[in-house]
């Protein structure tokens, strides 16, 4: 499930951000339109942060983690205003998004992973794959 997707299908966003040219989004109504479908499992999640998501949602966290200088150029690539770019870099570099992860869940569920170029991408869903296979296993027997 792509969260940006249902965020505009959804009107699950409230108002818009003119600094960094996106939809503000409204936490709690994300939260209740996803309530029902994350109590039936099988969803993957695909966002750029999760401290609302409530910890019961999920069995793992991956957090993907790219070099700066790479970020950089693909948030360039993206028409990033300067803010926005430079923000996104910081938070790169103060790792924000995986301590987030680390404070909102449980240790032993996050995960960071590389992702700097296509033979990292390709190895990341090879572990994540590996990943649901097991839990699977060990979950629908």
């Amino acid at each position: 499930m792509l969260l940006p997707n249902i965020l505009l299908t959804g009107q699950l966003y409230d108002g818009y951000d003119e600094e960094y040219d996106c939809p503000i989004l409204d936490e709690d109504r994300v939260v209740d339109e996803l309530d029902n479908q994350m109590t039936e499992g099988g969803v993957i999640v695909d966002y750029h942060g999760c401290d609302f998501f409530p910890e019961r949602w999920f069995h793992v966290v991956f957090v993907l983690r790219t070099n700066t200088n790479e970020l950089y150029k693909r948030l360039e690539t993206r028409g990033y205003n300067e803010k926005k770019l430079k923000d996104n870099i910081e938070c790169e570099i103060f790792q924000v998004l995986y301590e987030e992860a680390a404070a909102s869940y449980k240790e032993e569920i996050v995960h960071e992973l590389p992702s700097n170029n296509p033979q990292e991408l390709e190895s990341n869903i090879d572990q994540i794959l590996k990943w649901i296979e097991q839990w699977m296993k060990v979950n629908n027997s």
